[in-house]
């Protein structure tokens, strides 16, 4: 009977949503601080959204990619993440109870937090008569004959009325469905019978579970006609039934929506956090991060509220195998320098990722932690655009720019791969150390290059680090990389001595100068 009541159950279907509908619920309600496009591809961070919303609908997924995206996490959903990462039977049961969430083929977010429908026209009122009319001349033709000429006309309105509006119909009857899905839950869980572990968790939707099925069912069309065959397709082609619940759902929705967004907020914020405590009770490693004055979150002694970055053991979540490597900056962002292949990028992006889930979840992949609760940006795969006329150099350029302008508004963690490698050396070396030296006097800088120049020009601001090996293991330590190893990959590459022993030469007349440039500490200082 409940069933029948909130509408029916439909089976778990898991549909394909698109990224951009995944984005929805954010692209409506971002903020100032919310990460950009580009720092998303960079950061890999689609892959990583989807590896979190496995088996989780496309309400639970939409906040999880606006957290990942929009402002820092809330106490209170750390704190549910925490309880359930810790109890498995409540985290399971509650997985379960929002098992109808799965069952949506339409995204609502849009619908919810966008512009909405408009009211209804006044002329769908007087659709219930059309039918009316029609059958009373049905019957009116049959004692006088010319009535059929005004009942063939007004069934042919009738068809014209399905061709014109049946599409429309069906579309927002897949909306209404996922909304009922959505009020079906609230519901559902708001109705869990008491329980200490469960309350914690639900006790924000207990009030208005009632409501929630009301909602529904005024939302909804009868449930005897959906169960009973042909019914459903008799009154929508002679009573206009579906045109007519258009309308009216429609504003039923109005009247309803501060409620609907109000239910979509606490079932998708519920869902997501059964996500993340799914994934981290079977995450190899992971710890709750400091994140200082705006809420200190963790167990680590010390916050990171001072920009200061600390992580132990940190690990990136997409990789099986990954090496855990050990960072901490005080007061100083990082030049990181190293062989080619050693694995400079995939640090940044470890680092870069786990920044950003301190801020959005709460936690990092790593043993312990203690980060600033900043928004984090990043510009680590600018190319060549033919389509759009754009040379490397020029992307780099405009995505320097975009960086510039968002550390104007305000202290933020920038994580820079390989600035400037489109222009000459002698340019890429000056334009790097003006940019990245304003960077970072308006927040934290972590950048790698091969241009180990800039590591003396820019040791004010960037404490200098070294990636490599030493024992089989990969590490990272203070300092600038002594012994490159380019000029040795032309030989692995098959380039010959001769060439070697040419590139060499010129390596090392030119490498020490480089390296370590006298009195270069004023340059920058004197502007």
């Amino acid at each position: 009977m409940l069933k029948m009541l909130m509408g029916y159950e439909a089976p778990v279907i898991d549909y394909p949503f698109a990224p951009s509908d995944v984005a929805m619920y954010h692209a409506a309600v971002s903020g100032p601080d919310s990460l950009d496009d580009h720092t998303w591809r960079d950061l890999l961070l689609e892959r990583y959204a989807e590896r979190l919303g496995r088996d989780t609908s496309i309400f639970g997924r939409q906040m999880l990619h606006g957290r990942l995206r929009g402002a820092a996490a809330s106490a209170e959903s750390i704190a549910r993440v925490r309880l359930l990462v810790d109890d498995g039977a409540t985290r399971e049961r509650l997985h379960q109870a929002c098992g109808g969430l799965r069952a949506a083929d339409a995204d609502v977010a849009g619908l919810l937090f966008g512009e909405g429908p408009p009211p209804s026209p006044r002329w769908s009122r007087c659709l219930a008569l059309l039918p009316l009319v029609f059958l009373a001349s049905l019957a009116g033709a049959f004692f006088w004959a010319p009535g059929w000429i005004v009942a063939v006309a007004l069934w042919l309105a009738l068809m014209a009325m399905q061709t014109a509006y049946y599409q429309r119909a069906q579309d927002w009857e897949r909306l209404v469905t996922a909304l009922q899905q959505q009020l079906r839950v609230h519901s559902l869980v708001g109705a869990l019978p008491a329980d200490a572990a469960v309350d914690a968790c639900v006790a924000a939707l207990r009030p208005d579970a009632s409501l929630a099925g009301k909602a529904s069912r005024k939302l909804g069309r009868s449930p005897l006609a959906r169960a009973m065959p042909g019914v459903k397709e008799y009154n929508d082609w002679i009573w206009l039934s579906n045109i007519r619940h258009y309308y009216a759902s429609r504003d039923a929705f109005l009247a309803l929506r501060g409620f609907l967004r109000g239910s979509y907020l606490l079932v998708a914020n519920l869902e997501a956090d059964i996500a993340l405590a799914r994934h981290l009770g079977q995450a190899p490693r992971f710890c709750w991060a400091g994140l200082g004055e705006s809420g200190d979150c963790g167990e680590s002694a010390e916050s990171g509220g001072d920009g200061a970055i600390a992580l132990d053991g940190v690990v990136h979540p997409l990789l099986d195998e990954a090496t855990p490597l050990t960072l901490e900056l005080r007061g100083r962002g990082a030049f990181i320098s190293g062989q080619n292949g050693v694995g400079k990028s995939t640090l940044l992006r470890t680092i870069g990722l786990n920044l950003v889930t301190a801020r959005a979840f709460g936690f990092c992949y790593a043993d312990a932690a203690s980060v600033p609760p900043l928004p984090v940006y990043s510009s680590m795969q600018s190319e060549d655009s033919l389509a759009g006329g754009e040379s490397l150099y020029i992307a780099e350029l405009r995505r320097a720019r975009e960086l510039l302008a968002l550390a104007a508004k305000g202290p933020a963690l920038f994580i820079i791969d390989e600035i400037f490698r489109g222009t000459n050396h002698l340019e890429s070396v000056s334009a790097a150390a003006a940019v990245l030296d304003t960077l970072a006097r308006s927040g934290t800088v972590l950048v790698s290059s091969h241009n180990l120049v800039l590591a003396p020009l820019l040791e004010h601001a960037l404490a200098p680090l070294c990636v490599g090996e030493e024992g089989g293991r990969l590490r990272v330590r203070p300092g600038v990389l002594a012994r490159t190893n380019g000029i040795a990959l032309l030989a692995e590459r098959g380039f010959g001595p001769a060439i070697e022993s040419k590139a060499l030469s010129v390596h090392n007349w030119l490498s020490d100068y480089l390296a370590h440039p006298s009195e270069c500490g004023h340059v920058l200082s004197e502007v």
